[in-house]
């Protein structure tokens, strides 16, 4: 497992979110406040980011960050096979959870589902493919990984397949701190910057630096959500989406509308509204999730965004406590069977998924 920023000699002096908590919902007096929607820290504009921190922190509470959390790592499977291809009609269907900028994941993860071959290339044929977004921030490479997407998506057009990718809460938040950087928007709980934000939650200079007008356009035309094979695919486990149209078709493109007028206020609203979570998965969750298939079809929605591990509830809390590594099998069926998580906690040593729907269970 790559480690992530954060993690190497300078360890003991990079801040943790213990070092900012505030109970949820709740705001603070001070530098650091977070907003009204758990596991999101944002600093206020007016202050200084305290001596020697080091802003690489993930949007969720961490798993004893203060000392590397050492994880057995097991050989790399085999490479699959290429991924079976039917006689006629569409190729089938595969979904990959947040991938953060864990691009040797990512890439061992293809290969051992035979979709791509050992140099990396597309080697599925008509196969379908589906990113449900936040490719940057926190891992060690996240334009690598926007590049590999990038490059895999027209290789795959070429074969007679797609691989295509949805837009998460930190591409928005790239998007917004290389516009705006650091001009000031009221968050909903006080005054905080983009540049901030994203570095609060785990944006990393190598990516800035290598950041280049291709990677913005193509960052800024993904669509937010869309329905393959009775499948509602999303990033985020949040009905906010509801409130951007009642078509996928109008959804998609009040997000893009909203990103062409530029506005950095109206930007980080729709930022704070994709950064919502757990909608599905307390009391009145599978409510939640059918107002979303009723509205948009679909038989069950498919998500990433909140890690595996907090939606069960396994390890971590809103106070960091120290826990193990968790453990992440598969995908998370879960809301009576209306919702499949997909984010395996790639950043906290779980496991990046890449699978094939319907799931094999």
């Amino acid at each position: 497992m790559t480690q992530g920023a954060g993690q190497g000699p300078e360890a003991e002096r990079t801040a943790t979110l213990r070092d900012f908590r505030v109970p949820a919902y709740v705001h603070e007096t001070g530098p650091y406040v977070r907003s009204v929607h758990p596991g999101n820290a944002v600093p206020a504009a007016d202050e200084a980011y305290p001596e020697g921190y080091t802003p690489t922190q993930r949007d969720l509470p961490v798993i004893n960050r203060g000392d590397t959390l050492q994880v057995p790592v097991e050989p790399a499977p085999a490479p699959a096979s290429p991924a079976p291809q039917p006689a006629t009609g569409p190729g089938p269907l595969y979904v990959v959870g947040d991938v953060h900028g864990y691009l040797d994941e990512l890439v061992a993860a293809l290969r051992a589902q035979g979709l791509i071959d050992a140099s990396g290339q597309w080697c599925a044929g008509t196969t379908r493919l589906w990113f449900l977004g936040d490719f940057t921030d926190r891992g060690p490479d996240g334009i690598g990984v926007i590049d590999l997407v990038m490059r895999l998506s027209a290789e795959a057009a070429a074969a007679g397949g797609y691989c295509k990718a949805l837009m998460g809460n930190h591409e928005l938040l790239l998007l917004g701190a290389k516009r705006f950087g650091d001009t000031p928007v009221n968050s909903g709980a006080g005054t905080a910057t983009f540049q901030a934000a994203w570095l609060l939650n785990g944006g990393q200079k190598t990516d800035m630096d290598r950041l280049q007008d291709h990677h913005l356009q193509w960052m800024a035309r993904l669509d937010a959500v869309e329905e393959v094979d009775g499948y509602l695919l999303i990033h985020s486990d949040t009905t906010a989406y509801l409130d951007y149209g009642d078509s996928i078709e109008a959804v998609n493109d009040t997000v893009r509308e909203t990103l062409t007028r530029n506005d950095a206020d109206e930007v980080w609203d729709l930022f704070r509204k994709f950064t919502k979570r757990f909608s599905f998965r307390d009391e009145g969750g599978a409510d939640a999730v059918r107002s979303l298939l009723d509205t948009y079809g679909g038989t069950r929605v498919v998500h990433g965004h909140s890690p595996i591990p907090y939606l069960l509830g396994e390890v971590g809390s809103e106070d960091g406590e120290e826990g193990t590594g968790p453990v992440v099998e598969g995908p998370h069926i879960y809301a009576d069977g209306l919702a499949i998580a997909m984010d395996g906690g790639v950043t906290m040593a779980g496991k990046l998924l890449v699978r094939q729907l319907p799931l094999d269970i």
